[in-house]
């Protein structure tokens, strides 16, 4: 497959806000061992993004300094050892950066296929959510069929991917949302009770619908006083799994509640993790979700897509929380 020299990109140009992304051209990358070239259609739009963009979620040492962490489209070229693939071969995968660009390289085993019927616009928009839930909600959450599970900001990407996969394995699924637009879209991917967080307490509203009990597990990505609250509204041997922190990483909590209610209050990032870390979970995905995906069970909730070169307007929708489901540039 003949490749250009130089490529398209969307860079950050110093700290700040979406009007620091600039687009510029810069050499095409080389794939090292185990690794794979994509010829990137397009890239998801995630809050890690608009975190390095303002300076404060650095990338490792080892990625690319563009933003951009899942993209899908075609396998360019192939590094030493690679077998998996083939030129050619239709992708979608977990990057560790560099997504804002016509061609990005990651390893090999943190790509997946493209599922049947899907276009590159909703493959792009697949895999740093599906990845971040399945670790966090089902690997160290450990949620079962049949328990209650609540997820905070339930018409993002990570939300709405929560909310069907869960339902889809058996569990009661509650979530939260700031409008009444957005509870709907959330009950009609599956949640039983969204609770509009702008008029109602969501610690008092799971306790009504599970008899007082409280829920499982919680999926926290707001922080701040919402992690008082959500030990508050956690059952016995319930589980917190903290992703991130929209309000802030530091809360006061009464640590007595954790131990009368035996609570597990944890947590993860996606980005550091290994290389074989990072293997697995696809390998998880590719046996237990990607079925759901081309069987129509599931499916990523589109929200609106880009150019490339309108990166910065993107971030602007994205952090103005009007949107509903994934934001997608599309490059090719």
């Amino acid at each position: 497959m003949s490749l250009p020299d130089q490529m398209r990109v969307v860079e950050i140009s110093e700290p700040g806000g979406p009007d620091v992304l600039k687009p510029v051209s810069r050499p095409v990358p080389t794939p090292g061992p185990g690794e794979i070239l994509i010829r990137i259609e397009a890239a998801g739009v995630n809050r890690p993004d608009a975190l390095q963009r303002a300076g404060s979620y650095a990338p490792p040492p080892d990625a690319s300094d563009l933003p951009g962490l899942e993209a899908a489209g075609t396998v360019a070229a192939l590094g030493e050892g690679v077998t998996d693939w083939a030129l050619g071969d239709l992708v979608c995968a977990l990057l560790p950066g560099g997504g804002y660009a016509e061609y990005a390289t990651t390893p090999a085993a943190h790509a997946l296929p493209v599922p049947k019927n899907y276009s590159m616009v909703q493959a792009a928009a697949l895999c740093e959510t599906f990845f971040t839930v399945w670790s966090n909600v089902f690997q160290r959450g450990g949620l079962r069929e049949g328990e209650t599970f609540l997820v905070h900001g339930g018409s993002s990407g990570i939300g709405t991917t929560a909310i069907q996969l869960a339902a889809a394995r058996g569990a009661r699924v509650f979530t939260t949302a700031g409008s009444e637009e957005k509870c709907a879209v959330c009950r009609d991917l599956g949640a039983e009770l969204a609770i509009n967080y702008r008029e109602t307490d969501f610690v008092e509203a799971v306790k009504a619908a599970t008899g007082k009990k409280g829920v499982n597990l919680i999926l926290d990505m707001v922080g701040g006083d919402y992690i008082r609250r959500n030990v508050r509204a956690l059952a016995q041997d319930g589980r917190l799994v903290m992703i991130a922190f929209l309000s802030g990483p530091k809360a006061e909590v009464n640590f007595a509640q954790v131990m009368v209610k035996r609570l597990t209050l944890t947590g993860s990032t996606l980005r550091p993790q290994s290389v074989a870390t990072k293997a697995g979970i696809a390998a998880d995905l590719r046996r237990e979700v990607w079925p759901l995906l081309e069987d129509g069970r599931i499916a990523p909730v589109m929200d609106q897509t880009f150019a490339l070169e309108q990166a910065a307007e993107a971030h602007a929708r994205m952090e103005s929380s009007v949107h509903i489901g994934k934001i997608v540039l599309t490059v090719a």
